[in-house]
């Protein structure tokens, strides 16, 4: 398990960055200024309005310390290669959806070590154990800013490469992603049928009320019907393997993935339910409106 900790999960994590990054280009980065009322919006409710959201729920739904710090990374984390694919899916703009998932997880590497810290101080309270911002913000740039670098000059450099590769890089890392979410459920198997009926509604519910918050917020803020699925899915749709990640770098104990990232594990299952429901009704709302489809059609 040891092994598992140290070298497995960093390493399938640094690889499924690593397939985001070959799906970016520069011009992914740059579209931050052209669409700037999209962007600030989504940024917005990644950043600021979910660690909220999540952080009321919790005072009103009572967890072990433990699984609520655990709920807590989870919404601390970017969206992923996930969201974008899912706004895919649901008719959304995917290039907003790709342009916060790429500023997002580079910023991840300053903001996850430092609300981490802050957040085990109050639900850990005596039990938190010593959290090193500056080492974890290091290990975070080495296993997903660095890689997602890499990935976006590699498709820079050689595009037609990347667009090769590209499938079987995504196969690879939706293969390691699973193996990741089932190990943390299969090692910490006791604790999970222990708290699955107190954790697992919390997790559908912070998923259900981000995915409504960012499409209904968006909305009221008059962008139109691509973004606003967009937005929703970025800020309702978690990187459950950087949660598991940064749980596992906090406790380090070298025994098996810890109680922190026992709601990521879970959350990488129940939240494609979710977003399966929300992908049917962005999908029938699209196609009952010719307006909405004409919106689609030039995103």
């Amino acid at each position: 398990m040891d092994i598992l900790l140290k070298l497995f999960l960093p390493l399938s994590l640094a690889f499924i960055m690593f397939s985001l990054g070959i799906s970016l280009t520069l011009q992914d980065f740059k579209r931050v200024v052209q669409m700037p009322r999209a962007f600030s919006i989504g940024m917005l409710g990644q950043l600021l309005l979910l660690p909220v959201v999540a952080f009321l729920i919790l005072q009103v739904v009572e967890l072990e310390p433990a699984m609520a710090f655990g709920v807590m990374l989870l919404a601390f984390a970017p969206g992923g290669v996930t969201s974008n694919m899912l706004t895919r899916f649901s008719g959304g703009s995917v290039a907003l959806a790709v342009s916060l998932t790429a500023v997002t997880s580079v910023l991840c590497v300053l903001t996850v070590p430092v609300f981490a810290a802050a957040s085990a101080n109050y639900f850990l309270g005596a039990a938190m154990p010593k959290i090193d911002v500056t080492s974890i913000g290091i290990s975070m740039a080495l296993i997903t800013t660095v890689p997602v670098a890499i990935g976006v000059l590699v498709n820079h450099m050689a595009p037609s490469f990347t667009a090769a590769i590209s499938k079987v890089v995504s196969l690879l890392a939706s293969l390691l992603f699973v193996v990741i979410v089932l190990g943390a459920i299969a090692t910490n198997w006791s604790v999970l049928t222990a708290n699955i009926l107190e954790l697992g509604p919390v997790l559908i519910l912070l998923n259900v009320v981000m995915l409504l918050i960012g499409y209904g917020g968006a909305k009221l803020m008059k962008l139109s019907h691509p973004d606003s699925v967009a937005i929703a899915m970025e800020v309702g749709v978690q990187n459950a393997t950087l949660g598991i990640t940064v749980g596992a770098l906090i406790a380090m104990n070298g025994e098996a993935l810890p109680p922190y990232s026992l709601a990521s594990g879970i959350y990488g299952i129940t939240m494609y339910g979710c977003a399966f429901l929300f992908i049917l009704w962005a999908r029938r709302k699209a196609r009952a409106n010719p307006s909405l489809r004409a919106q689609n059609e030039l995103s």
